[in-house]
């Protein structure tokens, strides 16, 4: 990435614009949270973001991403079953339909 395309983006630039001790501020917390860990370059410190920064977020999204999916699925379903009354099918499955298996 060249110089013209990192700072073509304006979170980029708003956070030139923050005070350094903000930054830093900032950059401390999420390194107390295990979101990012640093590594000493020189007088600096590089941040690289964690593997898994924040797995409590990802533990609590877990029930309504499956709740999200069977949604999904039960939308795919019926949009199946319209797609085919469009084009003349005439029989439709049943209720049972996407259970195999279910016996």
């Amino acid at each position: 990435m060249d110089g013209f395309t990192l700072i073509a983006d304006p979170t980029r630039r708003r956070i030139l614009d923050l005070p350094q001790p903000l930054v830093s501020k900032h950059l401390r917390s999420l390194r107390e949270m295990g979101a990012v860990t640093p590594r000493v370059a020189g007088k600096r410190r590089v941040y690289r973001l964690a593997a898994d920064p924040l797995p409590e977020v990802i533990a609590w999204v877990g029930p309504f991403q499956r709740s999200w999916e069977a949604g999904l699925d039960r939308l795919e379903r019926a949009l199946d079953l319209d797609r085919a009354a469009e084009l003349g099918r005439e029989e439709r499955p049943g209720p049972e339909a996407g259970r195999e298996g279910a016996r």
